[in-house]
């Protein structure tokens, strides 16, 4: 540990601060835990979809998420924490509880005394996506070296840029340990589909118009079948696929839908759509991928009513088809963000502007410019998140190996 009057003289200060203990959300889980800290919501964000990626790999694999702001939902294999106070006290409690296997630290911002603690305790330690404007902090000018002091208890540092890695040279990071990254951002992962299913349909369907409603609470059917048949008044062939986001919702959901009117077919009972079938009803699990394969546009669910969350767009994009969606996407409103800036995402309220939303991408060249938005936003970055899924695999790896 590299020697510090400033780290020494702010350590001091740090054991005057009492044990304040936030009760844990939860007993430690069995397994691989991550701890990893999101400096703002853009990166907590991130983190989730790093949790999804990693639970991939090592379905052992959970994480601890801190923020300084929240709270944010648990959810998953994540589960939230508020960061603790800066005390060595706060710190041990924190990390005796929790035994954390690695330590991810995002952005900068830093916590001296907890940092410090966590590498005491051979907590392996990463800063990825570091931030030249969070790395250095104004009080810390009373504390010569403490920035290079915390900066070197990291073995490894992923920048944003060029000028974030040279920030963490300059306040005395080991220049070995600092890699130009890139910037850290969600990605998506491509869903797994039969072949011959997607080929079958894909020839059954060719030349009819086709939507996807996504992840459909009972509430919103309403919503999409009215907007169905405004675009079947436009397109008198279009096809409607609805996957209940409950299966338990799918009896109710097709009895509305036959209420309604339309001509139907359910996806668990085998059977294959004709020319005469308006709506599938995609009632079974694990056929995401065939799904947003099948159709250009897809209107994400689960986002028109106060209450609601939203679903991950990444799972569209990652699929060649344009993403309309609600305005309840809170668990999910960065991606939607990034989406919507780049053109590849748009919002609807209702039937009415769900319907027009639907209509104007009809034109194939207008749902493929959108798509195509959407696939380069998913992608962006991806090669900066696969390697810190490589990165956090290989030392779960090693450090099992060692015990």
């Amino acid at each position: 540990m590299r020697r510090s009057l400033g780290l020494a003289a702010y350590l001091a200060l740090a054991r005057r601060g009492a044990a304040v203990r936030s009760a844990p959300g939860r007993p430690r889980p069995a397994g691989a835990v991550i701890w990893a800290h999101a400096a703002d919501a853009g990166r907590a964000d991130v983190l989730i979809n790093l949790a999804e990626r990693l639970a991939q790999h090592r379905p052992d694999v959970h994480m601890v998420l801190t923020t300084a702001d929240g709270p944010l939902r648990s959810h998953g294999r994540v589960t939230w924490q508020a960061l603790p106070p800066d005390t060595l006290a706060a710190a041990d409690a924190f990390l005796g509880h929790w035994r954390p296997d690695l330590g991810l630290w995002t952005g900068g911002d830093f916590r001296p005394a907890l940092l410090v603690s966590a590498a005491r305790a051979a907590v392996p330690l990463y800063l990825v996506d570091a931030e030249a404007a969070l790395m250095e902090q104004s009080n810390w000018r009373w504390f010569p070296d403490l920035a290079g002091a915390v900066l070197s208890e990291f073995e490894e540092i992923l920048a944003r840029d060029e000028a974030a890695a040279r920030q963490a040279r300059r306040l005395g990071a080991p220049p070995q340990r600092v890699t130009v990254a890139g910037v850290l951002r969600a990605g998506a992962v491509s869903l797994p589909y039969t072949l011959s299913d997607r080929d079958e349909l894909a020839q059954i369907l060719r030349g009819r118009p086709v939507w996807l409603a996504a992840m459909v609470q009972r509430e919103e059917l309403e919503t999409v079948l009215g907007a169905h048949r405004e675009v079947c008044r436009m397109a008198h062939r279009a096809l409607l696929i609805v996957v209940p986001d409950g299966l338990e919702d799918s009896d109710a959901m097709a009895g509305a839908i036959d209420a309604a009117g339309w001509r139907q077919i359910a996806w668990s009972v085998g059977a294959l759509p004709d020319e005469a079938t308006q709506v599938i009803l995609a009632d079974t699990r694990g056929e995401m991928g065939l799904w947003y394969r099948l159709a250009p546009v897809t209107f994400m669910g689960s986002s028109l009513l106060a209450g609601q969350h939203g679903r991950d767009p990444n799972e569209p994009a990652a699929h060649g088809s344009a993403i309309l969606y609600g305005p309840n996407v809170a668990r999910y409103l960065t991606r939607y963000s990034r989406y919507a800036e780049a053109g590849a995402a748009r919002i609807v309220r209702d039937t009415e502007t769900l319907a027009a939303a639907v209509q104007g991408l009809l034109p194939p060249d207008r749902a493929a410019a959108m798509a195509h938005a959407a696939w380069d936003v998913a992608s962006r970055g991806a090669d900066v998140m696969d390697r810190v899924v490589d990165m956090v695999l290989d030392r779960l790896d090693r450090e099992e190996a060692a015990r």
